[in-house]
């Protein structure tokens, strides 16, 4: 072997070695704290380009602010519509309808008044 090998086998134990005691040392949730990292930047980064294409295009962001006013609205048009046609909760039971042979209630207490009236 080489010294250029020995050297460069012995750079990449000290390398993993390193590698295994940073990994002890670092806490476990590190791995989340380098992901959250990654989000802001990526949210400041997004942010900044946001505000070029606003500065240089005010007519488009207004348009784009109007129409996600409009579809903001539509949902909540929706949402509204639909919990006024949800059931109500609670306890409930079903009646069944029954046939009645006449005009409706006041027809039943007309006969019912003629039958009372004719028996005694």
């Amino acid at each position: 072997m080489s010294k250029l090998t020995i050297i460069t086998d012995r750079a990449l134990e000290l390398v993993s070695q390193a590698g295994s005691s940073l990994r002890q040392v670092v806490p476990k949730n590190a791995d989340k704290l380098l992901q959250t990292g990654v989000v802001l930047g990526a949210a400041k980064t997004g942010a900044k380009t946001a505000g070029k294409f606003i500065r240089r295009n005010p007519v488009v962001a207004v348009a784009a602010a109007a129409g996600i006013g409009l579809l903001a609205y539509a949902a909540y048009r929706k949402r509204k519509r639909d919990a006024a046609d949800a059931p109500i909760e609670g306890k409930s039971r079903r009646i069944e309808a029954r046939k009645v042979n006449g005009t409706g209630r006041a027809g039943r207490r007309a006969a019912a008044s003629r039958s009372t009236s004719a028996n005694p």
